[in-house]
């Protein structure tokens, strides 16, 4: 990559969505009637990716404040355009910190400087096209996981809706269509040292060494 060409970084916000594959879903629903919520959300469940989360591509990612290891949570970002429809999708590493809970995990364990990895730059097309993508993790040239799109609970022209029922995604922003567990529903994880690729046919693949520890 050459230094001086300009990478791609959101210009809006970036939202994340839990609980978006069946797999965790299944795994999560018969707890979901317990304390505080007493129900299985109706709606998206959405966070928020700050930017001091962005890492352009290129950038190593650096483990900090006694953080020795990372979960890898590959995704998919529908990208909204000038037109307020989704113009483009990116893959996209959302890291966050292990912890027992996806139901609502505290913004330290997603938040932290640099755990957003993006691509250098972002692939246009409809979100028909993407029904059945399947997206390769690899760490240290290891397939760890292969995430498929056809296994959403809300595919992407109903999570799309869905959003729209109670918010209007502006130009520049990205909605995360989610991140699949393991069957045991962990996520795959990286340590100091490893090198996470995240790469599916037709999209720029996304390549993050994960420095030591600070």
């Amino acid at each position: 990559m050459n230094p001086w060409t300009p990478t791609w970084q959101p210009t809006g916000t970036v939202y994340g969505t839990l609980l978006n594959f069946r797999r965790e879903w299944d795994l999560w629903s018969p707890r979901m009637t317990q304390d505080p919520h007493k129900a299985a959300p109706q709606a998206p469940v959405l966070y928020v990716k700050t930017a001091n989360t962005f890492s352009p591509a290129g950038q190593s990612l650096l483990l900090q404040d006694g953080v020795t290891e990372v979960d890898i949570g590959a995704t998919l970002g529908l990208v909204i355009g000038s037109d307020g429809q989704v113009a483009g999708a990116a893959l996209l590493c959302d890291w966050s910190v292990p912890h027992a809970s996806y139901y609502r995990p505290p913004v330290k364990f997603r938040c932290r400087d640099g755990f957003l990895a993006l691509p250098e730059q972002v692939t246009a097309g409809q979100v028909q096209g993407w029904a059945a993508l399947q997206i390769a993790v690899r760490c240290n040239g290891e397939l760890v996981q292969t995430v498929q799109l056809n296994a959403l609970m809300r595919d992407l022209p109903r999570l799309l809706d869905d959003v729209g029922e109670f918010m209007t995604l502006q130009p520049g922003d990205v909605l995360m269509v989610g991140t699949d567990c393991l069957a045991d529903g962990t996520r795959p994880r990286a340590k100091a040292g490893d090198r996470v690729e995240i790469s599916a046919p037709g999209f720029t693949t996304v390549s993050v060494q994960v420095g030591g520890v600070a």
